[in-house]
């Protein structure tokens, strides 16, 4: 990767894109990402420049301790290994912010007994927060999550979904997530992988560690943050130019022509990211929610 981003023709490309002033900064910001990360060592050096020049286009970093967005690794049936760009829901945070359209916007989980009541109709919701004990809050069993933003104008809109409506939807747009134990075809014959609850319970054997790669098993909540910004943004909130283009490109790869495909992913060779977030398959226009999907 460094003596493809230090080539003429690709330093080019980056100066033209950026700034010559910005090549150096940028380039070691990739080398240092691709380093990290084993599985994305293995991406196509193309794939790679294009995931973080459309990251570098929004202002957001890829350090994944801020999870603005990720180079995340795939195995895409036709192009091989590649770097799908994702989003994180910190990234839908900061470019709603940079906005100026946002006067408060929060998401968070609801735990076991703080839910009084939620009216999807006028969109009242009671919560009794464990706010005497964060610390027991913590640990506690998550029931749902919650969304809302309000514009300057005084426009605002909530959205809650259950566990369980969450879940449904991480099994139906996520190719590499199972709600249920199912079997699947690997290239080491097929495997059982436990239900959700029984790998959150950490009965699955840890050296079929592998086939709970995806983010939906590794950081349950950070998923259903960012797909609950994405459904109560893209659905009912202003959407800045910058909002519009990382919706339309989260989850994509670019090739050297610019065209952009959504990955199809090979469940059975899924790669982990080091970072901390993504994942998703796109959804129908219906429910252009990770728009595809997460989603």
């Amino acid at each position: 990767i460094t003596t493809f981003l230090n080539s003429m023709a690709v330093a080019a490309n980056i100066d033209q894109a950026l700034g010559k002033d910005n090549r150096k900064r940028f380039i070691t910001g990739v080398i240092s990402a691709v380093n990290n990360n084993a599985a994305l060592q293995e991406c196509t050096n193309k794939s790679i420049l294009s995931g973080a020049l459309l990251g570098e286009s929004l202002k957001l970093s890829p350090s994944p301790q801020l999870g603005h967005y990720y180079l995340v690794p795939f195995n895409d049936k036709e192009q091989g290994k590649v770097a799908q760009f994702q989003l994180g829901y910190k990234g839908y945070i900061q470019l709603a912010i940079r906005s100026g359209q946002y006067k408060r916007l929060n998401v968070v989980a609801i735990k076991e007994g703080e839910l009084e009541y939620f009216d999807p109709l006028n969109e009242d919701i009671k919560v009794n927060f464990m706010v005497d004990d964060w610390d027991k809050r913590e640990k506690a069993e998550t029931i749902g999550y919650y969304a809302m933003f309000e514009l300057v104008n005084g426009f605002r809109k909530t959205l809650y979904w259950s566990k369980a409506q969450m879940l449904a939807h991480a099994d139906k747009y996520s190719q590499a997530f199972s709600k249920d134990a199912v079997k699947i075809n690997t290239k080491y014959g097929e495997k059982e992988k436990v239900s959700f609850a029984d790998y959150e319970a950490g009965n699955y054997d840890p050296r079929d560690s592998w086939m709970y790669s995806s983010f939906w098993y590794k950081n349950f909540d950070g998923m259903a943050y960012k797909t609950m910004l994405r459904q109560l943004i893209s659905k009912w909130g202003v959407m800045s130019i910058d909002l519009q283009s990382a919706f339309e490109r989260d989850m994509t790869t670019m090739d050297g022509d610019g065209n952009v495909t959504y990955v199809e992913n090979d469940t059975e060779e899924y790669v982990d990211s080091t970072a901390s977030e993504p994942e998703a398959k796109p959804e129908p226009e219906q429910g252009k929610e990770e728009a595809p999907v997460i989603e």
